[in-house]
């Protein structure tokens, strides 16, 4: 990850370029001893306590450079999912299938470009943002008469600000994601409640008009059998007037 950091507040622009290059070397070598780990030591770092907010970054979880090719990202992970399949850790069979599962969704997430380019995105506002709290350390710092360097001109303090600002961003995306996605789920069930309730009421609806038309019907009939009675006994002359 490019970085750049002058080591005084006078540095010319060689001395940008020699800070970058000692930072982008340092980054690397990082890389390269973590890339190395064994097989207990890569499902130990995939599952470490807070790994599902660690694991937000798919190029931390294969331990590669946004930079990195398509033949590159390939490469890493086939290397990585051997050393953490489940097969190859028989002792430890859940674990491994948990890490391995993280290899695999960082690897699927880098081969869809619109992801890829979101998540590059996300790193670069990381850089930018420690980058610009930077300039304003400094600017404060010229302000008020004092030396300019600050902390974060440490090529490996600037990494670990950028990798925290970084993990922060993708953090707070992710518990974004989550709210929408719970909102979103409450407001089907709302509907969906509210769906239920017009069926219902609908059905309760046409049960009544139902049990209505019956109902008049019946009454219909009563009435009319009363009337065919009536007339039968006032023809067989059983209708007398009571004083």
């Amino acid at each position: 990850m490019a970085a750049p950091g002058a080591s005084q507040a006078q540095s010319s622009g060689a001395g940008d370029d020699v800070a970058f290059q000692t930072f982008y070397t340092e980054v690397k070598q990082i890389e390269k001893r973590d890339s190395v780990l064994t097989s207990k030591q890569q499902i130990d770092r995939l599952l470490r306590p807070g790994s599902s907010y660690f694991n937000l970054n798919p190029f931390e979880v294969l331990q590669i450079d946004p930079d990195a090719t398509d033949e590159e990202l390939k490469k890493r992970f086939r290397q990585l999912s051997i050393l953490v399949h489940p097969d190859k850790n028989q002792d430890d069979p859940d674990r491994a299938q948990q890490a391995f599962e993280a290899v695999d969704k960082a690897y699927k997430l880098l081969l869809d470009a619109e992801q890829k380019k979101r998540i590059i995105d996300v790193i670069h506002a990381g850089k930018e943002y420690v980058e610009h709290m930077m300039s304003q350390k400094k600017k404060q710092l010229k302000k008020d008469g004092k030396p300019t360097f600050i902390e974060e001109d440490d090529p490996e303090v600037f990494r670990q600000a950028v990798y925290k600002q970084t993990m922060k961003l993708f953090a707070e995306l992710e518990i974004k994601r989550k709210e929408r996605e719970a909102k979103e789920m409450h407001e089907r069930k709302r509907q969906r409640e509210e769906e239920i309730e017009t069926q219902e009421r609908a059905k309760r609806e046409r049960e009544w008009q139902k049990n209505f038309e019956v109902g008049l019907s019946l009454s219909d009939a009563c009435v009319s059998r009363n009337r065919v009675s009536s007339q039968k006994i006032y023809r067989n002359g059983y209708f007398h007037v009571v004083v």
